[in-house]
């Protein structure tokens, strides 16, 4: 038998790799407000696979991953809300000078 033969190679949990890419995009879209959808799902995605990941006995792996993911997903969502209210800020800014010039 050859060495390290009876061992199964650690692989990485899909969950984990989603959750950085949709924590990636999240903040990438935050600008057009799409960050407060993608944010918490990343965000979700990534607390689901470090718990399978915990759970797992070593058999998957990525927790890193799974945790950036988290951690973009709420910077994402911050960063979409704060976008919200600036659109909306800037809209009644437009608003009320387009309104008050005679």
């Amino acid at each position: 038998m050859p060495p390290g033969a009876g061992y199964a190679p650690q692989r990485t949990d899909g969950l984990a790799i989603a959750s950085l890419i949709i924590g990636i995009v999240s903040i990438l879209c935050a600008i057009a407000c799409l960050g407060i959808v993608l944010g918490p799902t990343a965000a979700i995605m990534g607390f689901i696979s470090r718990q399978r990941i915990a759970t797992s006995g070593g058999a998957l792996g990525g927790g890193t991953l799974a945790i950036v993911g988290l951690i973009l997903g709420i910077i994402g969502f911050v960063l979409g809300v704060a976008a919200f209210f600036f659109w909306i800020y800037a809209g009644s800014i437009s608003n009320t000078t387009a309104t008050s010039t005679p």
